[in-house]
C-alpha cells in the first residue's frame, strides 16, 4: 500500500522530470541522482522503466503547447483534411534526426544501463557538456544557417541526430546534446529549441514502448498509481518550464545553464569521493 511519503516522493521525481527535460542539464542524470537520496519502495525493474515513461508526461506538454505547429492537417473543402507541407517536411527530417540515437540505443542500451548509469559518468558528463555550452555561447557567432524551424534542412536535420547520439550517456541530456550540436552548426537558439521539442516526441515514445515492454505490462495497482502520479506531475511542470524556456532565450543564451552544470558535478563528484 502507497503511503503520503511514497506519494509525495513521486511528485518529487515529477517535478524534477518536467524542469529537468526541457532545460539542458540531463534529466535522466537527475532523476538517477536523486534516486541516490530519495529511494522510491519499488523494484528495480519498475524503477528503471519508471525514469523512462515518466517523460510520456513532459511530452504531452511539448504536444500541447505546440500542437498547431506540429499538426499535419488542416481543414480543407467540403471537410476534406487538407495536407500541411511545411509541417510534413518538418516531421521528415525529425525522422532523419532520429535514426542515428535509434540505431545506437538499440546495439547499446542495456550495455549503457548496466556499466554508465553510475554517480561518477553522470557528473562528469555534467561538467563536460556545461564547458561545452559556455564554450559554444562564448564565440563569436558568425553565419546563421537557419534562424527558423522551416529552414533546417535535412542535412543540418542529420547533423543534430549524430549529436543526439551523445545523450545516450547518462548526465549529458538529450536537450543538451542536441541544442549543442544545433548550435555549433549555426541554427539559432529558438530554432534549436523548437527542432529538440519536435525530436523529443518519437525519440520519448519509442524508448517509452521499449522499456514498458520489457517490463511488462501487468501493473500492481501501486504501480500504476505511481507511474500516472508521476506523469501527471511531470506533465503540469512541463508546461510551465518550457513557457519559461522559450521566452528566455529570445533574450538570453545557455550560458547560465553550463555554469549550473559544472557547479552541480563538481559537488557530486566531491560527495561521492567523500561518502
Amino acid at each position: 500500500m502507497l503511503t503520503v511519503s511514497e506519494i509525495l516522493k513521486v511528485v518529487f521525481l515529477g517535478v524534477v522530470e518536467g524542469v529537468t527535460e526541457w532545460l539542458p542539464i540531463s534529466s535522466t542524470g537527475h532523476m538517477l541522482l536523486v534516486d541516490e537520496f530519495i529511494k522510491m519502495d519499488m523494484s528495480d525493474a519498475f524503477k528503471e522503466m519508471f525514469f523512462v515513461v515518466i517523460q510520456l508526461g513532459a511530452i504531452l506538454a511539448v504536444v500541447l503547447l505546440f500542437w498547431k505547429k506540429m499538426w499535419p492537417f488542416r481543414a480543407g473543402e467540403k471537410g476534406m483534411a487538407a495536407i500541411r507541407r511545411d509541417v510534413f517536411a518538418i516531421w521528415f527530417k525529425v525522422v532523419i534526426a532520429c535514426i542515428p540515437g535509434a540505431v545506437v540505443t538499440l546495439l547499446f542500451d542495456d550495455y549503457i544501463e548496466a556499466h554508465l548509469h553510475t554517480p561518477a559518468v553522470i557528473s562528469a558528463a555534467l561538467i563536460v557538456y556545461g564547458a561545452a555550452f559556455i564554450i559554444i555561447e562564448g564565440r563569436e557567432q558568425k553565419s546563421v544557417r537557419a534562424a527558423r524551424l522551416e529552414e533546417i534542412t535535412c542535412k543540418t536535420a542529420l547533423y543534430i541526430g549524430l549529436f543526439q547520439v551523445l545523450s545516450i550517456i547518462p548526465g549529458t541530456s538529450r536537450s543538451g546534446a542536441t541544442i549543442i550540436g544545433a548550435l555549433l552548426i549555426g541554427v539559432s537558439r529558438v530554432a534549436a529549441a523548437e527542432f529538440t521539442f519536435f525530436l523529443a516526441v518519437p525519440v520519448m515514445f519509442g524508448l517509452s514502448a521499449i522499456k514498458m515492454l520489457k517490463f511488462g505490462f501487468d501493473f500492481t495497482s501501486a504501480e500504476l498509481v505511481v507511474l500516472l502520479v508521476g506523469m501527471v506531475t511531470a506533465f503540469a511542470v512541463s508546461v510551465l518550464v518550457i513557457r519559461f524556456l522559450m521566452r528566455y532565450i529570445q533574450k538570453h543564451d545557455f550560458k547560465i545553464f553550463g555554469w549550473y552544470r559544472i557547479v552541480l558535478g563538481v559537488i557530486l563528484l566531491a560527495y561521492f569521493a567523500l561518502a
